[in-house]
């Protein structure tokens, strides 16, 4: 366990390399590397982790998630996120970031371990995907015996400060097999109640802010994406017949 003279690690999840560079010196630990946050995070790209990485004097993990929407992985996606491990790694990175579920709401044990052993000598986070699982303890169990480093958790809920006696269980049963990291919801007039729970030495925070662009021309009603709202149950794939007939109409030519 951390002596009581350590001070405890700040993680900060960062949208971009410039984010994550802000976040350094406003006092982070460490990084958290994602793009896409309005997803919750997916892969950044292999610039924006070698800027990171070359650039950021502190830790850099680094979110392995080839998509929004569940944690169910299927066709090509494993193979996806071996290869951005292999990409982290080359870049340097302290760590990688990820989660699996089976359908059935445990932690994916296969695949886990599979990612795990591809990651080597990085440090290994499981992912928020732990808060969807359908026995926090079941998890926690599967993780420990896989040899992750972390799990990050909000306990199960939106924001962790509303469970910290869920909190306290998971620190308690992790004991020193792995740091329980807990985020969600974590603001400055809470975060010394997280603090309190025994066992807890790392906190990992959500801090982002929307600001006016800085383009002086502007255009209006061209938009280049569609208003979202996540949503963790639904999955997008591919519209085959949609993609079969705009191939088919290409190979048809231009109509006279």
């Amino acid at each position: 366990m951390r002596d009581s003279t350590d001070a405890p690690v700040l993680e900060v999840c960062c949208g971009s390399a410039d984010f994550a560079l802000e976040a350094e010196a406003a006092g982070a630990g460490r990084v958290e590397l994602c793009d896409n946050l309005v997803e919750g995070g997916t892969t950044p790209s292999a610039g924006a982790i070698e800027v990171a990485v070359r650039r950021l004097g502190i830790p850099v993990m680094v979110m392995i998630r080839p998509r929004g929407g569940d944690f169910l992985y299927r066709g090509y996606e494993v193979e996806v996120m071996l290869a951005d491990i292999e990409e982290a790694r080359r870049h340097g990175a302290h760590g990688v970031v990820f989660g699996a579920l089976a359908a059935n709401g445990s932690v994916d044990r296969a695949i886990t371990a599979e990612l795990k052993a591809a990651a080597g000598p990085m440090a290994v986070t499981f992912h928020r995907a732990f808060d969807l699982s359908r026995d926090l303890e079941e998890s926690l169990d599967v993780l420990m015996e896989i040899g992750v480093d972390r799990v990050l958790t909000s306990a199960g809920r939106a924001t962790v400060v509303d469970r910290l006696d869920t909190l306290a269980r998971l620190t308690a049963r992790a004991d020193d097999a792995l740091v329980v990291l807990p985020g969600g919801g974590i603001r400055p007039e809470n975060v010394a109640r997280v603090l309190s729970v025994p066992g807890v030495r790392e906190i990992h925070l959500g801090a982002s802010r929307r600001v006016a662009s800085g383009m002086e021309y502007r255009v209006d009603g061209v938009p280049m994406g569609s208003a979202y709202e996540p949503d963790e149950y639904l999955v997008e794939v591919a519209d085959v017949e949609r993609v079969s007939a705009v191939a088919g109409a290409m190979a048809a030519g231009p109509r006279a």
